[in-house]
């Protein structure tokens, strides 16, 4: 997407660098979006998506908060530290790991291009 350079497997840290994760991500970005449900349109993260096994915390896991609104089935963690959003559990795909595109080591979301935006607010498990 873009011209931007994704490892097969791909390091990812939070802005303070407390927090490091390793990706597996031998197809590139798999379906990048931004989404405008309430805590996405906030965070104006770039997300793609990773099975659970794709994803591993290195360092810092002592440092990951998690957040839980609503339904209380998401899960969404992020740097005590800092505060970047790092990566969350899908409520609509509870077997998938979201991570935000921008913690990628060497990648700038900026630069991807056509990243289309999920309807959050009418989301599907709603409905």
């Amino acid at each position: 997407m873009g011209g931007v350079n994704i490892q097969p497997r791909h390091r990812a840290t939070c802005h303070c660098g407390m927090v490091e994760l390793e990706l597996d991500l031998p197809e590139g970005l798999v379906d990048p979006k931004r989404c405008n449900c309430s805590i996405c349109r906030r965070k104006g993260a770039v997300m793609a998506y990773v099975p659970l096994n794709g994803l591993r915390i290195l360092r810092g896991a002592e440092h990951l908060k998690l957040y839980q609104f609503n339904s209380g089935v998401a899960k969404h963690y992020f740097c005590s530290n800092c505060g970047i959003y790092t990566h969350h559990q899908t409520r609509s795909n509870p077997t998938v790991y979201g991570f935000n595109v921008g913690c990628l080591e060497g990648v700038n979301p900026c630069d991807l291009d056509g990243v289309p935006v999920s309807d959050g607010i009418n989301h599907e498990v709603d409905l």
